[in-house]
């Protein structure tokens, strides 16, 4: 595990309540919080050299969790000493970092997979994929709408809003947004159609970043998706899923929901509670087992070309906004 900070920490917690899958190694600059984490998961052992976690021959598989903009160097020092990888949304900041990645993935015959945890909760897999896909409960989609909002105090240095490390609330919080506006449209229409228009704009930080956006993708048909997110603000954080007969809603943080109401027209809301197994990011963690051990180079549920599509959008929100990274 590369960056021991509080997603890794989340993603470390569910890894010895799996079965066959333990933490060996825990990567961080700083030497003390790299071996408290290494001791709190009983990790093996801890390092500060990333070539040293490499070489270890008993690493089967790398978990990166750093800021955004240290992934790209991450994945591709891993993928070039032959370790799979399962790395932090988003994969990499932009398309064209990503592309020569998922290349020399291909190249090499290794596993990569952006972990987006929220596409292998319960909710979506068990819930709203039945409702959606398999019933079509609420009928011809009509729209999407949601918000991922919460204030953080401003300072210039912190990864949120530090440029040099890739910060801004679409990097960050945003990527939630557009992956379930994709997987709905996926498990709606059977294939998440190119938008016909994307609009965006926003708020920036003094430092460049983007601190809000508003977005409305329009597609065929017109069917529309709205979002807003931000790190300088509240919202309900909610996933709405508008049909000719009914909606669905995730009403409280869909990126980690554990319940979904459906309200058909006329009729009495059903709400489904789903429950994580242990914490959430089981489902990703399996999924990327469950890969590197058929000897796949990709997940069928959270593909390349799903990652690819996903950097588009955010590439052309961001060109939008006018917001470009030191590094690009």
């Amino acid at each position: 595990m590369v960056g021991p900070g509080k997603m890794a920490r989340r993603f470390a917690s569910a890894v010895p309540q799996l079965g066959g899958t333990r933490l060996h190694r825990v990567l961080g600059r700083d030497a003390a919080r790299a071996q408290a984490c290494a001791d709190e998961f009983s990790a093996a052992r801890s390092t500060t050299d990333l070539a040293a976690l490499l070489a270890d021959p008993a690493v089967d598989g790398v978990y990166v969790a750093t800021p955004h903009s240290e992934h790209g160097d991450i994945v591709r020092a891993c993928l070039e000493a032959g370790k799979p990888v399962l790395c932090e949304k988003p994969l990499v900041p932009g398309l064209a970092q990503a592309e020569p990645l998922v290349a020399l993935a291909r190249e090499r015959g290794l596993f990569l997979m952006e972990a987006v945890w929220t596409r292998f909760l319960p909710v979506y897999t068990e819930v709203l994929q039945g409702w959606l896909r398999d019933q079509q409960a609420i009928g011809e989609l009509r729209g999407i709408q949601s918000s991922f909002c919460f204030p953080a105090p401003y300072q210039s240095s912190s990864r949120l809003f530090d440029p040099a490390l890739a910060g801004g609330a679409l990097l960050d919080i945003g990527i939630y947004n557009l992956t379930v506006t994709r997987w709905v449209l996926q498990q709606a229409l059977g294939a998440c159609p190119e938008p016909l228009a994307l609009r965006a704009e926003g708020v920036l930080a003094p430092t460049g970043v983007d601190q809000r956006v508003n977005a409305t993708l329009s597609f065929p048909g017109g069917l529309v998706s709205q979002f807003i997110c931000g790190i300088d603000g509240s919202s309900d954080n909610a996933l709405h899923i508008l049909g000719a007969r009914g909606s669905i809603t995730l009403p409280h943080n869909f990126w980690q929901a554990t319940e979904a109401r459906l309200q058909l027209h006329g009729e009495a809301p059903q709400t489904v509670a789903a429950p994580f197994r242990i914490n959430g990011f089981e489902g990703e963690i399996e999924e990327a087992m469950r890969c590197i051990r058929a000897g796949l180079i990709e997940s069928p549920r959270m593909s390349h070309a799903e990652s690819l599509a996903t950097l588009a959008w955010m590439d052309e929100i961001r060109r939008q906004l006018g917001v470009r990274y030191p590094f690009e």
